[in-house]
C-alpha cells in the first residue's frame, strides 16, 4: 500500500520546469487576444439586448451562480451607465488581459481576469458559443491556478522572482495532461460507436455544414474516397491518445499527428481559434521535452531549477 502511495505521489508530483507554463501562458494570451479582435465588430449585437437576456435566462435555470455579463450590466445600471458602455469596457478589458498574458505582465491577475471575463462572455453568448469556448475556459482555469509567473514573462524580469517548486509545476502539468487524455479518449470512443465515422459520412457532413463549409462541395466530391480513411484516422488518433502519448517512443508522432489534425480542421473548416487552443493545450502538456534543444536538469530540492 505504501509503495502505491509513493508511486502515485511520484507520478502526480513529477518535477518539471516552467517551460510548459510559458507555452500555456503565451498561447492562451494569443488566443484571448485573437478571440477579442475577431468579435470586435459583432460584440455589441451578440451580447446586448434580447440575445444576451435569453441566453442568461436559460442559464439561470441551471444555476444562479455561473458568472455572466448581466451581473456587470445590472450593477452599472444602478449608476446610470448604459449597457453598451459596459459591454465595450468588457471587450477592452478582455483584450487588455489577453495582451497582458502574451507578454507576461501581472500574469496572475491577467489569468484570473481573462478566465472570469471569457466565462461571462461564453455563458452570456450561449447561442453563438462552441467547443472553443469550453477549451479556452479550461486552459485559463489551469493557468490561473498554476505557479505564475514563469521565467519567460516580463513579471519575472521586473520582480526578479525566485524559481518555483518543480514538484508543484509538475503537478499542474500532470493534471492538464490527464484532462486532455480523458477528453480525447471519450471523444474518440464516442466516434468509434458511430457508423458515420467509419464510412466517412460524418466527415462529409462536417465539411459541408454552414458556417464551416470553407471548401467548395464540388471540390470535396473529388476527395470523397478519402473520407472513410480520414474518419478512421480521427477515431484512432483520439481513442489512442491516452495510450500512446505517454511513451517517449510514440509521443512525438502522436503529438505531431494530433496537431496536424487540428491544422487540417482549421484550414478545411475555418475553425482557426478552436484549432489554435487545442494545439496550445497539447504542446504545453506534452511538447516541452520534445522541442527543447537542451534538457533541463531539475533538482529535487524545493525552489531550485538548474538549467
Amino acid at each position: 500500500m505504501q509503495s502505491v502511495k509513493t508511486g502515485l505521489f511520484g507520478f502526480l508530483f513529477s518535477p518539471s520546469t516552467d517551460t510548459w507554463l510559458a507555452i500555456l501562458r503565451i498561447g492562451l494570451g494569443l488566443e484571448v487576444t485573437l478571440y477579442s479582435l475577431s468579435l470586435r465588430s459583432d460584440w455589441i449585437s451578440l451580447l446586448s439586448g434580447t440575445a444576451r437576456k435569453a441566453a442568461e435566462a436559460l442559464l439561470s435555470l441551471e444555476s444562479h451562480f455561473v458568472p455572466r455579463l448581466g451581473w456587470f450590466v445590472a450593477s452599472a445600471a444602478q449608476v446610470s451607465v448604459h449597457e453598451e458602455a459596459v459591454l465595450s469596457m468588457a471587450w477592452a478589458c478582455l483584450l487588455g488581459v489577453g495582451c497582458g498574458l502574451l507578454v507576461g505582465v501581472a500574469s496572475r491577475f491577467s489569468a484570473i481576469s481573462a478566465w472570469l471575463l471569457h466565462l461571462c462572455v461564453a455563458k452570456s453568448g450561449g447561442f453563438v458559443s462552441y467547443g472553443m469556448d469550453n477549451f479556452l475556459t479550461i486552459g485559463l482555469f489551469y493557468l490561473m491556478l498554476s505557479p505564475l509567473p514563469d521565467r519567460y514573462s516580463l513579471d519575472w524580469r521586473l520582480r526578479k522572482s525566485q524559481p518555483k517548486n518543480p514538484q508543484l509545476l509538475g503537478f499542474w502539468r500532470r493534471v492538464l495532461q490527464l484532462h486532455l487524455c480523458i477528453i480525447y479518449f471519450f471523444s474518440g470512443l464516442t466516434k468509434c460507436f458511430g457508423r458515420g465515422w467509419w464510412d466517412g459520412s460524418n466527415v462529409w457532413r462536417s465539411l459541408i455544414r454552414p458556417p464551416f463549409n470553407a471548401i467548395n462541395p464540388e471540390i470535396l466530391v473529388t476527395w470523397k474516397y478519402l473520407f472513410p480513411l480520414a474518419g478512421i484516422l480521427i477515431c484512432l488518433l483520439e481513442f489512442g491518445y491516452p495510450f500512446f502519448i505517454w511513451s517517449t517512443r510514440t509521443r512525438k508522432i502522436w503529438l505531431l499527428s494530433v496537431c496536424a489534425m487540428h491544422v487540417v480542421i482549421a484550414v478545411a473548416m475555418g475553425m482557426y481559434l478552436f484549432s489554435l487552443i487545442m494545439i496550445v493545450l497539447n504542446v504545453a502538456a506534452f511538447g516541452p521535452n520534445l522541442i527543447r534543444t537542451e534538457h533541463a536538469r531539475i533538482s529535487f530540492r524545493p525552489h531550485e531549477i538548474i538549467l
